[in-house]
């Protein structure tokens, strides 16, 4: 059995919680959880001034659109594209459709991805990825909710702060 990969369906505007609770129940009722793992909505909290008031507010990113985790085969493409409110897979055709890359499932913040970090601020690192790779230096500031380092390097003689992402740096032992 292959990996489950994202795919994008395309439903009713307005129906997206709708799907997304239909499906999850189609999936427990029918034990499908090895072909289809999860089923999102992806949405976002912003604040809305209303009447002079601030209050946060739950908004949909993508109206019309649910993400399902799935290993796609004949079975798993047909309950998820005759589930109601869905009117099809997002791809060249709604026949064939064509998973999220890695990189797009990490910028729609999808999937949240574990990074353990083993340094702290004052510590000498070395920075493993990225156009600075190679470069050594000592941690600045952390922030692992925001995935954030700024790590202080010695380029052209003179000390520069880089912002880098957690897994981009690792401690010299």
């Amino acid at each position: 059995m292959s990996e489950a990969k994202w795919y994008v369906v395309h439903t009713y505007s307005g129906y997206e919680n709708k799907v997304a609770d239909n499906l999850r129940k189609i999936v427990e009722n029918r034990k499908l959880q090895d072909w289809i793992a999860d089923v999102k909505v992806p949405t976002e909290i912003v604040e809305e001034i209303k009447d002079g008031a601030k209050k946060e507010v739950e908004r949909k990113l993508f109206p019309g659109y649910v993400l399902v985790k799935m290993v796609l085969t004949d079975d798993s493409w047909f309950v998820v594209r005759n589930t109601r409110g869905v009117t099809g897979f997002v791809g060249a055709v709604s026949t064939d459709p064509m998973p999220l890359s890695d990189k797009e499932v990490e910028a729609l913040g999808v999937e949240k991805r574990e990074v353990i970090v083993n340094y702290d601020v004052g510590d000498n690192v070395k920075i493993v990825d990225g156009p600075l790779e190679g470069f050594m230096g000592i941690v600045e500031e952390l922030d692992a909710a925001k995935d954030h380092v700024r790590v202080m390097i010695s380029m052209f003689g003179r000390e520069t702060p880089v912002e880098l992402q957690l897994d981009q740096v690792e401690i010299v032992s």
